[in-house]
């Protein structure tokens, strides 16, 4: 089971490893941006009343989707002083938990700070599980998809109330990161203000949306009205959907690839 955790909402994600089958997808949002403490209530809330959750698993991820990160170079990475790292990027308190991942995929190192009271809820109820930040999955992805590639790509990972942007040069990571939005103009115009610090000409460079997004989506057509090359990323993984299953799971890219 994958649980992705964000302050918008939660959502559940039950892989069949024997018939590499997604069983169970579900998704909790909040009409408006909540707290730690109301992310907490509401998971209480679906394990005591989702009883397909009350089943034993072979595995837990927990994906955290917060803003509160940033990537080191691993060479450059001292694990005594992630504070130090993160305080230039996101507001943090003296007292929050800051851990880390690792990126193979290009020798980095993504810091951040986890929703640590779902943490120790988690612990306390079903023992040792693992857990990640979002944008570690995105990137390890993405920079997957491109390792060999001779061209620059901007990819735009599409949330509820942000996006990611991630440019990838010659499949070396150029640009990652995050920005928030309510309208399309917010998106086009952090889009295009990226790709104008970047000198990238919205003539040539190849654009591929991801994530809560598909080609009838307001997001990628006012992207295409700016940026020649738009796509959406097809969805490449190896599992089938049970028949009862939401088939908006498909446009869950992070859930779909934390397994």
């Amino acid at each position: 089971m994958s649980i992705q955790v964000s302050l918008s909402g939660l959502s559940f994600c039950i892989l069949n490893s024997y018939t590499k089958s997604i069983s169970y997808y579900k998704n909790f949002s909040f009409p408006k941006k909540g707290t730690p403490s109301k992310v907490l209530d509401t998971l209480t809330h679906v394990f005591n009343t989702e009883t397909v959750l009350k089943q034993p698993f072979k595995t837990i991820t927990v994906v955290h989707e917060n803003e509160l990160s940033t990537l080191v170079p691993k060479s450059l990475f001292n694990e005594e002083h992630l504070a130090d790292y993160l305080k230039f990027n996101a507001k943090i308190l003296r007292s929050d938990f800051i851990t880390y991942d690792e990126i193979s995929a290009n020798e980095s190192v993504n810091i951040y700070v986890p929703y640590i009271n779902i943490n120790n809820y988690l612990f306390e109820n079903f023992g040792e599980f693992e857990f990640k930040h979002f944008s570690t999955i995105v990137l390890e992805n993405i920079l997957n998809l491109e390792k060999n590639a001779t061209n620059t790509k901007m990819y735009a990972h599409i949330c509820n109330n942000h996006f990611e942007i991630i440019v990838v040069k010659n499949g070396q990571l150029q640009l990652f990161n995050t920005f928030e939005y309510s309208t399309k103009e917010d998106f086009i115009y952090y889009l295009l203000f990226t790709a104008e610090q970047l000198q990238l000409n919205p003539e040539a460079f190849q654009l591929v949306l991801l994530g809560n997004v598909s080609t009838e989506n307001e997001l990628f057509k006012i992207a295409y009205t700016y940026v020649r090359n738009v796509s959406v990323l097809k969805n490449n993984t190896a599992y089938t959907l049970n028949e009862n299953v939401d088939e908006k799971c498909m446009t869950n890219f992070v859930l779909l690839n934390s397994f």
